[in-house]
């Protein structure tokens, strides 16, 4: 009987609920009340639509599609280490700095990335 039990609970769908509509709330407050999150929907979102227009293959779309989520994921966890960073300490401390720098240059480096990859996919679509 104890085998039953232990089925059901990793079938029981009621965690994976509550972790989607938690995982949803990050996603609305990062929306809300983070400039640089919409600023990196509406530029992924136009670089998918801009990938559809130009009839870019499944594979390049995959690549587009991954790049732009990868975008997204080093904001995402920037902004997180910024609030963890922030709720640690108020006060200026130099490792504090420069955990919110490193943080800030996977982003950058994420950007830079989607840009070469943009360049690969839509350039010669253009030309």
């Amino acid at each position: 009987m104890a085998n039953g039990k232990v089925f059901r609970n990793i079938l029981r769908v009621n965690g994976f609920r509550k972790s989607v509509k938690i995982a949803a709330k990050g996603i609305v407050y990062l929306f809300l009340y983070h400039r640089n999150m919409r600023l990196i929907f509406v530029a992924g979102l136009l670089a998918f639509i801009l990938g559809l227009t130009f009839k870019l293959s499944a594979v390049e779309l995959v690549a587009l599609c991954v790049t732009i989520t990868l975008v997204f994921m080093a904001e995402i966890f920037n902004t997180a280490i910024e609030l963890m960073m922030n709720a640690i300490t108020d006060k200026y401390h130099t490792k504090v700095k420069l955990v919110k720098d490193i943080a800030a240059a996977v982003v950058i480096l994420t950007i830079l990335n989607s840009l070469v990859v943009g360049y690969i996919l839509f350039v010669r679509k253009l030309f």
